[in-house]
């Protein structure tokens, strides 16, 4: 019974010529998935080429891993269609794609019109195969490929759900004004180097598609790499996540959306670069940001702050490693005029990661007057280096904010020392209790 149940047989690697045989002999008509794990190449009576074109036919998923010499050899195999096949992975053996082999047209005879997942890697490719109506995710890593091919292949695969770049170089020979609709896509994955500004001014990229670029770049004015104009890629404006990591000689930088998040700063504690950020982002909208952190800055500057402002649905704030605390802290505090808004009305929380002793009392400040114009927060956390939080001035912020959580640390290369507080919860215990016993209950802990 166990050996004529045809479906228990259809998953192997051909890693041995009896069980290969055995493989093929008793999953029958069944679809196949076959793995080729060849990174030191194929040997001349490898069980692979035992394989009948019949069976290959059969295939339902196939992924292949080899050398640049061995791939075309592999390849030429399967040149006859197969209907079945569903989910295609090649890799090769570089990450340098202009040294790898040229997968051919040829392969399965050119109609992969089955497919739903292709995947290609470290391999050189046009992208030949038309009618993929029904493929969902596309990734190429590693790889080079022509702007026109790659634009041709968007068109004939209308239901593309998902695509990842990593390291793929585009050529720049697209025709002016063409738009690709994606009009299915829910996720857009960008890694690598290149800019993919000309490749964003050729799609039409539906609202709500979470989109996330992450270069390495040679410049902090993020503008630059961005689609000279934005009416095709509708969404930007709703993204409410970016990342950007500036160095002294490169900047890397993410946007996706729409997940709620900015992360912004400078890797690099003698490259500060608050202000090309802050006027980078003032070209975005950000008013659905939920999440901002910024790391290693100069705080704060003019252009900065302007961009607090627009963050009206910020729940989330984090300085890490940042200057001049006590100005910014102040830029959340209510103006005298009551008739003026609350900067970030909806903040709901603020992290502290700081060097330098931490400024309770403009703290205390702040909290006080958002909770007296109806904006309190919920919680702060303060790590800070070497030094713990004064008592006296948690007790005292614990009076405007539902929870308060300090920190200090003391490291270096062969001694670690951390102490977590957590200060309550607002559950009308006794903060003086609290403090005094350093933990109590499960709302609080010492490391």
């Amino acid at each position: 019974m166990f050996t004529s149940r045809s479906s228990l047989w259809t998953y192997f690697d051909c890693a041995d010529a009896e069980k290969t045989r055995a493989y093929i002999e008793r999953s029958k008509s069944s679809p196949i998935s076959l793995r080729l794990d060849r990174k030191s190449g194929l040997f001349p009576h490898d069980p692979f080429f035992q394989i009948p074109p019949n069976a290959l036919s059969r295939l339902e998923y196939l992924s292949i891993s080899t050398t640049y010499d061995h791939l075309q050899s592999i390849a030429d195999h399967f040149s006859h269609p197969a209907p079945l096949l569903q989910d295609l992975s090649i890799f090769g053996s570089s990450d340098d794609p202009f040294s790898e082999p040229v997968l051919a047209a040829t392969l399965f005879g050119g109609d992969l019109s089955s497919l739903r997942v292709l995947c290609l890697h470290s391999l050189r490719t046009m992208l030949p195969w038309r009618n993929m109506a029904n493929l969902t995710s596309l990734t190429l890593g590693y790889t080079s490929v022509a702007m026109v091919e790659l634009l041709d292949f968007f068109d004939s695969a209308p239901s593309l759900l998902d695509i990842d770049f990593a390291f793929v170089t585009l050529g720049s020979d697209a025709q002016i004004g063409r738009l690709v609709s994606l009009a299915r896509l829910r996720k857009f994955d960008i890694y690598g180097y290149q800019s993919p500004a000309l490749l964003l001014e050729h799609l039409l990229i539906p609202v709500g598609v979470k989109m996330s670029i992450d270069l390495g770049l040679n410049g902090p004015q993020i503008e630059y790499y961005l689609p000279r104009s934005l009416n095709n890629l509708r969404n930007f404006s709703n993204f409410t996540k970016i990342r950007l990591y500036f160095q002294e000689r490169n900047v890397s930088m993410q946007f996706a959306g729409p997940n709620g998040r900015v992360l912004a700063g400078s890797m690099s504690p003698g490259a500060d670069a608050t202000i090309p950020i802050a006027r980078s982002l003032a070209r975005l909208d950000t008013s659905k940001t939920r999440w901002f952190e910024i790391i290693r800055s100069n705080l704060p500057s003019e252009a900065l702050c302007r961009v607090l402002l627009s963050m009206n649905n910020l729940r989330t704030l984090s300085l890490s490693l940042c200057k001049d605390l006590r100005s910014f802290i102040l830029t959340l505090a209510p103006v005298p005029n009551p008739t003026n808004p609350v900067t970030c009305p909806r903040l709901e929380e603020l992290t502290f990661r700081t060097e330098e002793r931490f400024d309770i009392e403009t703290m205390v400040e702040v909290a006080a007057g958002r909770a007296s114009r109806g904006s309190p927060l919920k919680s702060v956390n303060i790590v800070n280096w070497g030094e713990l939080v004064p008592r006296e001035g948690v007790v005292e912020l614990l009076k405007h904010v539902s929870h308060v959580g300090t920190s200090f640390e003391i490291s270096n290369v062969d001694f670690g020392l951390g102490c977590d507080v957590d200060y309550g919860d607002g559950d009308g215990s006794s903060d003086e209790e609290d403090l005094e016993g350093g933990s109590s209950g499960d709302d609080s802990s010492t490391s």
